[in-house]
């Protein structure tokens, strides 16, 4: 089977277990500038970018990693959020973006490889792409609404040089994370079709949403709904809501999509809302317990964690929701439309 019959049947079976963030725990290591800049001699301050480690300090990344794994995670992510070339720009770091995305892709692949050897449970991988710090659909000039700072065939490239390390460090998946701005999603989807015609082989897309206030929408004005209908297209295997805020708040949201989305729906918020020093105090059977509701009413078929949360957080998921029925994913629109119209030539 392809990764993508391998997840899904995996789905039908149980709720999945997305990993946790990162950047918490990497700070929580209080590395040094000598542990991020290691040996590649970069003419700028590394400390703070999260993303080289997998370059100078791989041991970092892999016990975040395998901390997961061991916490129940079935499918886990690169650490590669801002390895792209607009983001490495502020570290100078922008020769280094293949690199950093092959070797996080294989310390991932490997550490998956190694568990699912161990019990026979198949473990995912998700090459994980960041929004970047620009945006396609608003001008960053209050005085020039038409100005912006890169256009979408140039995100595009970015993109797809980030895409095409991810699958040569082995990952099953792309994951356009965090989407804030609907058009950069779809430069996102863009750079990955094209890789696949390159390839001559299918990329697997996840797409998963950022809202940024609470009525539920993005940065670029859409709801849950317009997104979903503006990304549907690319045909994700899964799609979802990520960060934003903490599962309580986000619940109303899932709930919507989870009815529209005739795919996988994975939702991985952040460890609640943070307190006035920026950090996150929801314990993991606080987010654990939110997130089962979800669970509870067939709503969700991956459960993870953003911003703030642990491997302790992803354990708790995994034991909250350990036996419950997965959602059974809704016919595609047509097909139901399809379906209606048979049994009313046949009652007819």
């Amino acid at each position: 089977m392809t990764p993508r019959e391998q997840l899904q049947a995996a789905a039908k079976e149980r709720v999945l277990i997305f990993d946790g963030a990162f950047g918490t725990q990497i700070q929580e290591r209080k590395l040094t500038e000598e542990d991020y800049a290691g040996k590649l001699g970069l003419n700028a301050d590394q400390k703070g970018n999260n993303d080289i480690l997998a370059l100078t300090r791989p041991d970092v990344i892999a016990d975040i990693t395998r901390a997961y794994l061991d916490a129940g995670s079935d499918v886990i992510s690169t650490n590669t959020f801002s390895a792209n070339r607009i983001s490495q720009a502020d570290y100078a770091a922008e020769d280094q973006v293949a690199a950093i995305n092959i070797a996080s892709g294989k310390i991932a692949r490997e550490l998956a490889e190694e568990y699912s050897a161990k019990d026979g449970k198949p473990r995912f991988v998700a090459g994980a792409i960041g929004p970047t710090n620009k945006t396609l659909s608003l001008s960053p000039d209050v005085e020039d609404p038409g100005y912006r700072e890169i256009s979408f065939d140039e995100l595009v490239a970015v993109y797809k040089e980030q895409a095409a390390a991810l699958i040569d460090g082995g990952v099953d998946f792309i994951l356009i994370e965090t989407v804030f701005d609907t058009l950069n999603a779809k430069a996102g989807v863009m750079a990955v079709k094209q890789l696949e015609n390159d390839l001559g082989r299918e990329v697997p897309i996840m797409i998963s949403m950022t809202l940024t206030d609470l009525s539920g929408r993005n940065l670029s004005g859409h709801t849950v709904e317009a997104f979903w209908y503006a990304v549907r297209h690319a045909n994700p295997i899964t799609i979802g809501l990520n960060c934003s805020f903490g599962a309580d708040q986000l619940r109303p949201h899932v709930q919507v999509l989870s009815a529209i989305a005739d795919t996988l729906l994975m939702a991985y918020p952040n460890a609640g809302l943070p307190n006035e020093l920026g950090e996150y105090d929801e314990m993991p059977e606080t987010t654990a317990a939110l997130v089962k509701q979800w669970a509870d009413k067939g709503q969700v078929n991956i459960l993870g964690g953003c911003c703030g949360s642990s491997p302790g957080h992803i354990k708790a998921i995994a034991d909250a929701v350990a036996d419950v029925t997965p959602r059974n994913v809704p016919k595609p629109a047509t097909e139901m439309r399809l379906a209606g119209l048979e049994a009313f030539v046949v009652a007819a």
